[in-house]
């Protein structure tokens, strides 16, 4: 978020989403990595998000990117290793959820007493 909506010495929602998203998926890669008996010695995502409007004019969050660079212990052919990144794509479940629907369903406030 620019300024003046966010104060630069903290996180705010929207990098925390990102960074929950580029962690989801990392964390998805690695363990297909291993599973697969591939080492992974170095692993750096370079994600980056847009705020866009909708139709409506609404922002949100959108134009996302992860740029996952990866190097092995041992050389992997390219195209395993596109494979693996298909996987963890697939399998990652906040990439799957960014665009659900979300529904807000308000509960009673404790202590609260209704007239009757």
């Amino acid at each position: 978020m620019p300024l003046p909506w966010s104060d630069p010495a903290c996180i705010d929602p929207e990098e925390a989403l990102l960074a929950a998203l580029s962690s989801c998926y990392m964390l998805f890669f690695l363990h297909i990595c291993a599973a697969a008996g591939l080492v992974v010695e170095h692993y750096r995502d370079e994600a980056r998000a847009r705020l866009i409007a909708d139709g409506a004019g609404r922002p949100h969050v959108g134009a996302i990117r992860l740029r996952p660079e990866v190097r092995f212990v041992t050389p992997v052919d390219p195209a395993e290793v596109e494979a693996l990144h298909a996987q963890a794509h697939e399998r990652c479940f906040i990439a799957a959820s960014l665009r659900s629907t979300v529904r807000i369903e308000p509960q009673p406030a404790a202590g609260v007493l209704r007239g009757g």
